[in-house]
């Protein structure tokens, strides 16, 4: 319904659907190009980069590109020069922008390679030794596919009352992959967005009429949703309230009211009710501070 809706709107009200990164076809023989984006959190980036270890595919068919904000660290170039014995590594310390995930994500993208890109978070781990190849052979048998969503389940379970919610579709950059020339075609993110720069990605994704392809064939862990407090859902609200001179104003509006839509549900007693109701609350906040001008709130 929601992609009807989307895609009726553009009709009547169409924008431009590319976003900051120009992107090059792919080269170097290079199948899968493996984005990490990280700061800090080194002992949790190195559970993704074991996971990459352990792959069953050819080292000389893909690569792993580390993306380090703030402009790196010893710490992340030491351990990005330390896996690089048993992985093809490509570290890369962010240059400016820091803070900005849609900036840093078409910093890796710039910098990759694969006719496939797999975007991945720092505490993201896969699951199946055969991960990248049995990727790799999805997109190869499945030529209408232009995004491949893994299952994905919720680590970090064993949390005070066993919270452990999860959308397993949820199509973000935790664990997503796509096809490079749908990432050419729409120009990878849009670089001002602090978080959620995937959400804002797969919304013209679909109004594009691009397809994605679920499988359960493919399994991941990542944390559960959780919102400590309301710093990162304001600013994804500020992000999402600079798109008003990007996209139409009725899909703007939509995408709003979309990313909104949970804010009642902090008066609700269960606590997946109260991470998405904190979340909800947020972000529209950091869209009031869009509408009050105020540029001095500090993101990220």
């Amino acid at each position: 319904m929601r992609t009807a809706i989307l895609q009726g709107l553009y009709k009547l009200f169409p924008f431009d659907l590319h976003g900051d990164c120009p992107v090059s076809p792919a080269r170097g023989g290079i199948r899968i190009s493996c984005i990490i984006n990280f700061y800090g959190r080194l002992n949790v980036l190195e559970g993704i980069l074991w996971s990459l270890v352990q792959q069953d595919f050819p080292r000389e068919n893909f690569e792993v590109i580390l993306i380090e904000d703030r402009g790196g660290t010893p710490e992340g170039r030491i351990l990005a020069e330390r896996f690089a014995a048993f992985l093809p590594i490509v570290y890369a310390p962010l240059d400016r922008q820091y803070g900005l995930m849609g900036y840093s994500r078409n910093f890796g993208l710039a910098r990759s390679r694969g006719e496939i890109v797999l975007f991945l978070d720092d505490d993201t781990v896969l699951l199946q030794p055969e991960f990248l190849k049995v990727l790799d052979s999805i997109f190869a048998a499945n030529g209408s596919a232009d995004a491949v969503v893994p299952h994905g389940h919720a680590s970090y379970a064993c949390l005070e009352d066993r919270f452990d919610y999860h959308d397993p579709w949820f199509m973000t950059s935790r664990c997503t992959a796509y096809r490079r020339e749908v990432l050419q075609e729409l120009n990878g993110f849009m670089s001002h967005f602090v978080g959620q720069e995937d959400v804002e990605f797969v919304t013209r994704f679909t109004i594009a009429g691009k397809r994605s392809l679920e499988t359960d064939d493919l399994d991941y862990y990542h944390p559960p949703l959780l919102v400590p407090n309301t710093r990162k859902p304001r600013a994804v609200g500020f992000s999402f309230f600079g798109l008003k001179g990007r996209y139409s104003w009725p899909v703007w509006l939509l995408l709003l009211a979309n990313c909104a839509r949970h804010a009642p549900l902090i008066l609700l007693p269960a606590r997946r009710f109260k991470e998405q109701g904190r979340f909800g609350v947020g972000f529209l906040s950091g869209v009031l501070d869009g509408v009050r001008g105020n540029k001095e709130q500090l993101y990220g």
